[in-house]
């Protein structure tokens, strides 16, 4: 497919299913052709291999043939494609309503699920999301189903931003699966006032999952390119500020460039990696890093 998803960068396709799965096939399939599928072994599909037999393995997969000559126990192993539970966690705070251009951090945030979770779905994984706000919550508990991606997808276009992130999120037992291999990914703006955000993803990471925060800004937030007096307000407070940009820029962005240097040391301390993406650039970051932490699970 060479058509340029760049084009179809708009709100009348982002706020339709066919629409939104189109976009993620564009992104996907223009970064990621001839992308061979990782394999490990296990059961399920063409016979690869025999291994003997370990105490909790499943008897059904013993072959009695092999025990009838040899005497021993031994395991059928095939090779299927590794499956993981990819789950996409969205702030849907208010603070996701910036807007730059025709388009919103959350209308950003729709392409990027839409993307990952289109790749996810390829790979076999099952998906799932969730988006928390101050009074709503959408919880789709991952699968692999084709039905199960377009409910994804449904849910993904009717989410709503509503308020401030909550002050009690969801617990890690709604989150965590044990047993599973698992790779979250919290999109966000880490638009926080103490540091609720902070603390949230903290409590994502175990010893036994990948997690990643994908941050989302705009070019005008990252390069503060504003001129005379600006009145900037808080979109989860209502909150206005009056300043005169060329006074403010220096300061501004000094706060800014701390603030994400700590973010991205904080994070990487607990073992959870970062990425900034700017509003309006290419997503082949995102889909690199997901391959990336992808590979890492297999």
């Amino acid at each position: 497919m060479q058509t340029n998803y760049q084009e179809l960068l708009k709100p009348e396709i982002l706020h339709e299913v066919s629409g939104l799965s189109l976009l993620a096939r564009v992104v996907v399939d223009g970064y990621l052709q001839g992308l061979n599928h990782s394999k490990s072994l296990g059961s399920g599909m063409e016979f690869s291999q025999y291994r003997g037999y370990e105490p909790g393995d499943d008897l059904r997969l013993l072959d009695w043939k092999m025990l009838a000559r040899s005497g021993r126990y031994y395991i059928k192993q095939s090779e299927i494609e590794s499956q993981v539970s990819v789950k996409f966690i969205l702030d849907a705070s208010n603070s996701m309503l910036h807007q730059e251009g025709d388009l919103t951090k959350m209308d950003y945030a729709r392409v990027l699920v839409a993307s990952l979770s289109y790749l996810a779905h390829k790979q076999g994984d099952e998906v799932g999301l969730f988006a928390l706000s101050e009074n709503n919550l959408t919880t789709i508990y991952p699968k692999a189903s084709v039905q199960h991606f377009n409910r994804l997808l449904q849910e993904l276009i009717r989410i709503e931003t509503i308020g401030k992130w909550p002050p009690h999120a969801i617990t890690n037992e709604r989150l965590h699966e044990r047993g599973r291999k698992e790779l979250i990914f919290f999109i966000t703006d880490m638009y926080e006032y103490g540091d609720e955000l902070s603390a949230f993803t903290k409590a994502l990471k175990t010893s036994r999952n990948e997690v990643a925060v994908l941050q989302i800004l705009g070019k005008g937030e990252l390069n503060f390119e504003y001129s005379g007096t600006v009145t900037f307000e808080d979109l989860e407070t209502g909150t206005k500020l009056k300043v005169a940009a060329k006074e403010a820029r220096t300061h501004y962005l000094e706060n800014l460039t701390n603030k994400l240097k700590k973010t991205e040391e904080v994070l990487l301390n607990q073992g959870i990696s970062h990425q900034v993406f700017t509003m309006g650039e290419p997503l082949g970051a995102t889909l690199n890093l997901f391959l990336k932490k992808r590979i890492n699970l297999v």
